[in-house]
């Protein structure tokens, strides 16, 4: 079985190809070495000196390929000296500039009903928020609580009032009471 796998004709064309080569090889070589066959005998001992010499020459590696210069160490790094700069003689007097006397940003105002005025010195404002629906346009109302800080607990339940945006003043008050507008009766 294993003579039929030898003879199919793909090994058949390699073993050929491969006698090809080496007979080309084989004719060149020949005749060289009979040329050097016959200086050889006189020349043997003085190569034989040489060849560990040249071993010798051979293990020295080739140069190394300089590094590129992009990735320097800091160390290797050129350094560049920076001109100096003169001292002032005299130093600037420092100058600040006035505070502007307007707020320093607009306070959102609400105005509100107090639903509930419970809380000492706090009322609870609802403010009904109308806005139109982004995408489909119709009005939707919805309502918001306030906790609103009232001084003088000045406003009672039903009153109509302007609340304005202040510093948090507690865990939920971050509004205080700008006016009543309007009293229930």
């Amino acid at each position: 079985m294993t003579d039929d796998v030898s003879d199919t004709p793909e090994t058949v064309d390699e073993q050929e190809t491969v006698d090809e080569v080496s007979d080309t090889s084989a004719t060149d070589a020949p005749v060289e070495e009979t040329a050097e066959a016959a200086d050889a005998p006189a020349e043997e001992t003085p190569a034989a000196a040489d060849a560990p010499a040249e071993e010798a020459a051979a293990p020295e590696a080739p140069a190394k390929r300089s590094r590129s210069r992009r990735h320097v160490p800091r160390a290797e790094r050129r350094t560049r000296t920076k001109p100096k700069r003169e001292p002032a003689k005299t130093r600037k007097p420092i100058t600040r500039t006035e505070t502007p006397e307007s707020e320093r940003g607009r306070r959102q105002e609400r105005r509100g009903v107090v639903v509930s005025d419970k809380g000492d010195k706090t009322i609870i404002v609802k403010v009904d928020v109308i806005k139109s629906h982004p995408k489909y346009k119709k009005v939707v109302r919805r309502s918001v609580k306030f906790h609103a800080h009232d001084e003088g607990n000045a406003a009672g339940i039903g009153d109509t009032v302007r609340i304005v945006e202040t510093r948090p003043l507690s865990k939920q008050k971050r509004w205080r009471l700008a006016e009543i507008v309007e009293k229930a009766r």
